[in-house]
């Protein structure tokens, strides 16, 4: 408990987690366009799918290759990333036609794609290491609080303001990036280099990789999955979207809680131990869900979110520690194979979906988090990691770290 207050007292943090909800809320924000962008330019639904399909498509792919700039020149671009987003989303409301419209949701996608290794990469040196599963989760909550205000959000400003509201979130992002972006620069004390830095020459166990990345895309696809299918599911059923609604919205934000609380566990009990334990206790939590709709789903959401949706940022930091000398590559790897796999997995759902119904295709995910769990035993217990640590630190001498290096908080200079 302590560590969490602890993460929430720190103002840095608190502002790098502002801005990954300031970044992940565009994702939420754009469904919410979908009918005025289709009464504006004349479109079908596969049609405007496309906006989508740019933001997260270039947002996903371009993850690992900004992941290894960050590697290379450190995470003082950390500002101008959230900056690009902001000013690149905030001219969406305004393209005067879908082509360019396209393009400039790609455009802004490379902009979130640029924000998430550096943000996560950066986290890791804000807490001390005792506490920085905490922090991880703290600042991965962010983004799914954005996620899930995103929507709600729209709902207001396009109501209001109709498609070029989408300049309204500038001006409280735009305050966001302002304050990273002078962090960045501001010049700091050189502090001694982190074990994560001097493992740049350690050779990388693929295996524990292969089993981290494979778990990442197992949780994505489940919790994709399950938000993406729910509306349609209980629409079929005879629910009113004041219902199904609030219902996405619980699993979103029991994640959100979720993840804080498994930080807290896994600086405690270790993080593989957490994954495993969540990830068994999720078979009975996503059958509950499936198997059982109604009011009662609010209290299955909360389990899922609670379990199945939370382990993320755990994953990320195992990624990153795994890959040391390469944690932004790590960073960018893990999050932009989540996105992908979360986005193929709907359409996958989708085909099970149109002859057995939503129900029967949900209950695949169940299957789903059985067949991952063989996966999750193979990933590094903490001894490993500290003997993996232990390796790096004598196969590379000491040298000075610059400010802003990877591994170095560009804002706090620790």
């Amino acid at each position: 408990m302590d560590g969490v207050i602890a993460a929430f007292r720190n103002r840095r943090l608190m502002t790098l987690m502002l801005g990954h909800l300031a970044v992940d809320s565009y994702a939420g924000l754009l469904p919410v366009l979908f009918p005025l962008l289709i009464g504006r330019f004349h479109l079908d639904l596969g049609t405007v799918g496309l906006v989508t399909l740019a933001y997260t498509g270039t947002a996903s792919v371009s993850q690992p290759l900004f992941g290894a700039v960050a590697d290379r020149y450190g995470t003082r671009f950390t500002g101008a990333a959230l900056l690009w987003t902001a000013v690149t989303f905030g001219a969406v409301g305004f393209a005067p036609t879908f082509p360019i419209l396209v393009a400039i949701a790609a455009l802004s996608g490379l902009g979130s794609g640029f924000f998430h290794p550096l943000g996560a990469l950066t986290v890791r040196s804000l807490l001390p290491d005792l506490r920085s599963n905490t922090a991880m989760s703290v600042y991965v909550t962010g983004g799914t609080v954005g996620l899930a205000l995103g929507p709600l959000i729209g709902v207001v400003v396009f109501g209001l303001l109709g498609t070029r509201g989408t300049a309204v979130m500038l001006v409280p992002v735009v305050a966001i990036a302002g304050f990273l972006l002078t962090s960045m620069r501001a010049p700091g004390r050189a502090g001694p280099r982190r074990p994560a830095q001097r493992l740049s020459q350690t050779p990388v166990p693929w295996a524990k990789l292969v089993a981290t990345v494979g778990m990442m895309m197992s949780r994505s696809w489940t919790v994709v999955t399950l938000q993406a299918f729910t509306p349609t599911w209980y629409h079929q059923l005879g629910y009113r979207p004041w219902f199904y609604g609030p219902l996405v919205t619980t699993l979103v934000l029991a994640s959100a809680a979720g993840a804080v609380g498994c930080g807290g566990l896994a600086d405690r009990h270790g993080r593989r131990a957490v994954i495993l334990a969540t990830l068994i206790l999720s078979v009975p939590a996503v059958a509950l869900y499936v198997a059982f709709p109604g009011p009662a789903a609010f209290l299955w959401a909360i389990l899922v979110g609670l379990l199945a949706a939370s382990t993320a940022p755990l994953m990320l930091m195992l990624a990153q520690e795994l890959m040391a000398g390469r944690a932004g590559l790590a960073s960018g790897l893990i999050m932009g194979l989540a996105f992908v796999t979360g986005a193929i997995g709907v359409p996958v759902t989708g085909v099970v979906a149109d002859p057995w119904g939503p129900q029967a295709a949900l209950a695949l995910q169940v299957l789903v988090v059985v067949l991952t769990i063989p996966i999750a035993l193979m990933l590094p217990t903490e001894a490993f990691l500290r003997r993996l640590r232990q390796a790096g630190i004598g196969a590379l001498p000491e040298r000075p770290s610059p400010v802003g290096e990877v591994g170095t908080s560009p804002i706090t200079g620790a």
